[in-house]
């Protein structure tokens, strides 16, 4: 499809595979709301692209991946992407970062930085949908099964804690908060995974996340903790 205020993504795609895989593409250009439907119609489909080769169809874009060997990602398929491509941001942000200010990558900061970081764009994630995140995260962390608008602070808390744990700044509050949400959410996800063997989609990336509940999750609400047990341990070792 190819009109004045669409063009459809799937068959630039599509064509760029073929192109890629070495064919010479015919494109056809369908115009029109009334020319897709006629074709649509003509071939019995109900979506476009469709990709035929010597004549015979191959279909639309999912099925012309296949047809080359590639693999199509299901829909609702279980993924720890979003969370591999989140904590390695946040650690080459956090080196950039030292980088920037000390002109050393391999500091105590950028290790402070990176749990930082990382507790920002989580937090940005369920701040993104805040709603979908709660309806989530109800599905185990016991405090919000107890107090539902726990389930709604808790994004907001997790970016304070953040942001002031990035600046180095008022941590007699950001100190408790990342304790508090980190242990409360450490002994829920332990509970609701290796006690009650339950398998649950996580809310860490925000609720409209595939990803399983489970090590990532644990580790997230751990890594707070220790951040903020870190934090209160620093000044006591600067003293001696």
């Amino acid at each position: 499809m190819v009109m004045e205020k669409h063009t459809c993504p799937y068959g630039l795609k599509a064509l760029d595979l073929l192109q890629r895989e070495g064919y010479l593409v015919d494109d056809h250009h369908l115009t029109s709301r009334e020319e897709t439907d006629a074709f649509k119609k003509k071939y019995g489909v109900e979506t476009t692209p469709q990709t035929f080769i010597d004549g015979k169809r191959i279909g639309g874009y999912d099925d012309l991946v296949k047809f080359f060997g590639g693999e199509v990602k299901e829909k609702d398929a279980v993924t720890y992407k979003p969370v591999i491509a989140l904590f390695a941001m946040a650690a080459l942000m956090a080196v950039a970062a030292s980088w920037a200010a000390f002109g050393n990558f391999a500091t105590v900061q950028t290790a402070e930085w990176f749990v930082a970081i990382a507790m920002c764009l989580l937090a940005l994630q369920k701040l993104k949908d805040v709603e979908g995140f709660a309806t989530m995260f109800l599905n185990y962390d016991l405090l919000a099964q107890r107090w539902v608008r726990y389930a709604y602070i808790y994004p907001f808390a997790e970016a304070l804690a953040g942001v002031l744990m990035m600046a180095g700044a008022l941590m007699w509050l950001s100190i408790p908060v990342a304790l508090f949400i980190g242990g409360i959410g450490a002994i829920s996800v332990f509970k609701a995974v290796y006690i009650d063997k339950r398998e649950l989609k996580c809310a860490c990336v925000g609720g409209d996340s595939n990803v399983p509940l489970g090590f990532v999750s644990l580790t997230e609400n751990l890594m707070m903790v220790a951040m903020a047990v870190w934090m209160i341990v620093k000044p006591l070792g600067l003293m001696h």
